[in-house]
């Protein structure tokens, strides 16, 4: 069902209207719930883009995108921590958002990684192995 988003000029009232058909909606003539006035701005609602995964990874591949990081500025690395996490798609879990959190604050990889528990036993990785 097509659902359009519209402020009126005359109240300022924001609201959406839904229809059941897209004929439906060139026959419309939507009016302000609460005032009445047709005097109506249409709203844009927030854009979603389906990738897929193999064009995901292909943009996390290109080299311009670490164009200008700074490999001993922590919070660029955090940054780009967190772009490529939500970029896959995936929970990062709670240990990667402690250290991305912490590399967002400034401290430096090697006093996370003298923080963390040694991982050692079960061949796990280090954040300086990220």
């Amino acid at each position: 069902m097509p659902a359009y988003d519209f402020r009126c000029k005359a109240c300022h009232h924001s609201f959406t209207l839904t229809y059941t058909t897209f004929d439906e909606i060139d026959r419309a003539e939507p009016r302000c719930p609460r005032c009445g006035s047709g005097d109506l701005s249409r709203l844009i609602r927030r854009v979603a883009i389906l990738t897929s995964e193999e064009a995901r990874l292909e943009r996390l591949s290109d080299p311009s995108r670490l164009a200008g990081l700074d490999e001993n500025d922590p919070r660029a690395m955090g940054r780009l921590m967190r772009e490529m996490a939500s970029e896959l798609g995936e929970d990062a879990g709670p240990e990667m958002q402690e250290v991305i959190e912490r590399l967002e604050a400034g401290e430096s990889p090697e006093a996370i990684e003298q923080s963390l528990p040694l991982e050692a036993d079960t061949g796990g990785s280090s954040p300086a192995d990220l």
